[in-house]
């Protein structure tokens, strides 16, 4: 294969400029070959859907509508216990599926008391589908129908609900608050029921999911109000218990020991005073005698009413005594008892002072005494206000504990009044904005729409197949095929003969048709190869030409002694050569029994000249292989297959050997590594592409100098569909021309 390196360049940019352009009559090429195919899948799809179509039961669909409502009435300015739901896209699609799910599809199953209806529950009808079937093929055997075992409740209720949701459509309309619940039934009167009862039983589920929260929400916090209470009780106890234990009595705000102390701080300062004011009199008192006075300046005297009487009758008695004294003179007797009379009165009004004086000392040490109890009392007093305030700080633990008891208590008594009087109250988050009516006229099947499908779906199909057919078929149609598959140049096309002749010419055998009708289309393709062989891109003509395939059964005896006889048509020296030593073909196709043959040549026991025989067509000379049992196991390997091709290409212009195929047999390698070329035969769209590489690939392995290859048994009328720039494509155009 290293001669077709340029043929593989060429063949390889020759592919990639083609791929550029899509070539429009190539895919028609490939769609009218395939279109058996793809008609069959077509009518196949759509003769299915027709069926399918009339098969289907005529169905009804209602719809109702229901809108999330985002303006609700505002009864009490209260928050609710659920809140109502934020219309925003996620909530609506939310709703969606809450009106798609088993429980809502549950609710509408026993509001309607579906699971008796035939429809929704199967145990209740007649059997259908196989249970039919299989109940009438006991009937026909005469057996009793297998007893079925009875479905539970809930079986029956799943079974229902499955039913009921295979109809359902829930969809949102566009991007607003309105979703339509469309529902699909044998019945238009059922499907505008359940469509409509279906919108109520999803208002109702909503009010009823707001009234059991308020419940829950009120029992709870009933509960919770319940064990609240007794919290408060238990902890203003604890308070009024620790305060009658430790003297922390109160009375307008203050506890009872600082009101005394309050009342000792006022009643010492009172007493203090008294006692400043008392020992002032009584310091002025003895100041004032101690300057000499005779009492009558000082200030308890002066406001003494027994001095004042003593003064009066001091100053009567002194009237009288100056009157006597001045009238009667110094000795006059009564003149000396007056004057005693007066020294007595002076006499009790010294006296009466000092009982003054002696009643403020008094006065002094009773305040003196009432400051210095009141002083104590107040020291008692503030000890027991230092041990309350230490108590104190308990105290305030509990007061706290007990005001946020207390607190807590009345926020859950507030929210227990409110959301008691919320019953009642509880509004729907959506409202029905449009209710199902009756459908008047089925909305499937859609006879049309169904057909219309079909077809498409029956025209991609079959596009499909014509695809998968061409992308599966692994065998080679054209020399587009050879060149693009194989990177290998394409020699030419042997067609299988009955694709070429008429009715009655297909009697004779293809080696005797190339002889008989030279001017046919068969003969012309053998001529083609044959000038496709000898201008091969090979440097040289080739004298020693090998043909081989990848499997059996692909031609090559019959294209080897066509182009052989040919060849002798032609008045070209030629000769073939049978290489098979299994089947000897060219022996069996010719007629020929030879005693002598090619094994005898080159085990040295025969000449060349006696081996070789005469064609009984065209007298040109066969090499064939004898009758011997006995086959040689290197019978191509030793030097005596090099001079036997030597000796004939020397005496002959072409040599063609025929031999095994190269996949099965060893001895095809070994002859194509020593003749100057080989052609590689495929069967029209037969031969796997893999069988073809593979072969090729030990033939290069060998050493060969494969020239190309070639198909065989060519349809030809089939060829029209399938070789698009092939010139099998324009037989059509140019049969006629060989018949003339």
């Amino acid at each position: 294969m290293l001669n077709n390196e340029p043929a593989i360049s060429t063949y390889a940019s020759a592919e990639a400029s083609e791929g550029a352009t899509v070539d429009l009559r190539r895919i028609l090429a490939a769609f009218r070959r395939r279109m058996r195919l793809f008609a069959a899948v077509a009518l196949v799809v759509f003769t299915a859907t027709l069926l399918y179509t009339i098969d289907q039961r005529p169905a009804y669909t209602a719809s109702s509508s229901v809108m999330l409502d985002t303006q609700k009435s505002q009864v009490t300015d209260v928050q609710q216990v659920m809140p109502g739901l934020v219309a925003d896209t996620a909530a609506v699609d939310t709703q969606v599926e809450v009106l798609k799910s088993r429980q809502l599809a549950g609710r509408v199953v026993q509001t309607l008391n579906l699971t008796q209806d035939p429809e929704f529950n199967s145990a209740l009808g007649s059997p259908k589908g196989f249970g039919a079937f299989r109940a009438g093929v006991s009937r026909l055997l005469g057996r009793a129908p297998a007893t079925r075992t009875a479905p539970s409740e809930q079986q029956v209720l799943d079974s229902a609900i499955d039913k009921l949701l295979s109809g359902l459509s829930v969809e949102r309309s566009g991007l607003t608050y309105v979703i339509d619940i469309n529902y699909t039934a044998a019945s238009p009167e059922k499907a505008a029921l359940i469509a409509n009862t279906y919108a109520d039983r999803y208002l109702l589920e909503q009010l009823e999911a707001k009234y059991d929260a308020t419940n829950q929400a009120n029992t709870w916090l009933n509960e919770r109000l319940g064990r609240l209470r007794g919290e408060v009780i238990a902890a203003e106890a604890a308070v009024s218990r620790y305060r009658s234990q430790n003297n922390l009595l109160t009375a307008s705000g203050a506890t009872l020991t600082e009101q005394e102390i309050s009342t000792y701080n006022q009643q010492l300062a009172t007493v203090r005073a008294q006692q400043a004011e008392a020992e002032a009199r009584l310091q002025t008192a003895r100041n004032q005698l101690a300057r000499g006075s005779n009492g009558d300046d000082v200030g308890e005297a002066l406001g003494s009413a027994v001095i004042q009487q003593l003064r009066a009758r001091r100053a009567e008695v002194s009237g009288r005594a100056a009157d006597m004294e001045q009238r009667y003179g110094p000795r006059w007797p009564e003149l000396l008892r007056t004057q005693r009379e007066l020294a007595d009165v002076d006499t009790q009004i010294q006296a009466e002072i000092r009982r003054l004086v002696s009643n403020l000392e008094a006065q002094v040490q009773v305040a003196r005494q009432r400051t210095a109890s009141m002083q104590g009392s107040l020291s008692q007093a503030r000890g027991t206000l230092a041990a309350n305030s230490a108590a104190g700080v308990s105290m305030n633990e509990l007061e706290r504990n007990a005001e946020s008891v207390r607190t807590l208590y009345e926020s859950f008594l507030t929210r227990f009044r409110e959301t008691s009087s919320q019953n009642g109250l509880e509004q729907s988050d959506s409202r029905v904005v449009s209710r199902a009516k009756v459908p008047v006229g089925p909305s499937a099947p859609n006879v049309p729409l169904n057909l219309l499908i079909g077809l498409a779906a029956g025209l991609l199909l079959g596009l499909v197949g014509v695809v998968l057919a061409e992308m599966l078929d692994a065998g080679l149609a054209t020399s587009e095929d050879i060149e693009t598959r194989l990177r290998l140049p394409s020699l030419g096309a042997i067609p299988l003969l009955k694709s070429v002749t008429e009715p009655g010419e297909r009697g004779i055998a293809p080696v005797e048709y190339v002889v008989s009708r030279p001017l046919s289309a068969f003969a012309e393709s053998v001529r083609s190869l044959r000038t496709s062989i000898l201008f091969a891109h090979t440097g040289r003509t080739p004298h020693t030409v090998l043909i081989t395939s990848a499997l059996p059964g692909e031609g090559k005896t019959t294209t080897a002694i066509a182009l052989f006889r040919s060849a002798a048509d032609a008045n070209q020296s030629v000769v073939i050569v049978d290489c098979d030593l299994r089947r000897r073909n060219v022996s069996k196709v010719m007629g020929i029994s030879p005693e002598v043959g090619l094994i005898e040549v080159l085990n040295g026991s025969r000449t060349l000249d006696e081996a070789l025989v005469a064609d009984p067509l065209t007298g040109a000379a066969v090499l064939p292989l004898s009758t011997s049992d006995i086959l040689p196991r290197a019978a191509f390997e030793g030097p005596a297959m090099d001079k036997l091709l030597a000796d004939l290409s020397a005496r002959f212009q072409l040599v063609i050997l025929d031999a095994a195929p190269s996949l099965a047999v060893a001895e095809t390698r070994i002859i194509a590594s020593k003749v100057d070329a080989t052609l590689f035969l495929a069967r029209w769209r037969k031969t796997p592409q893999k069988a073809i590489e593979t072969g090729i690939q030990l033939l290069d392995q060998a050493g060969a100098n494969v020239i190309g290859v070639a198909l065989t048994q060519v349809d030809m009328r089939q060829q029209v569909r399938y070789g698009y720039g092939d010139a099998g494509y324009y037989y059509t155009d140019y049969k006629r021309y060989y018949a003339t």
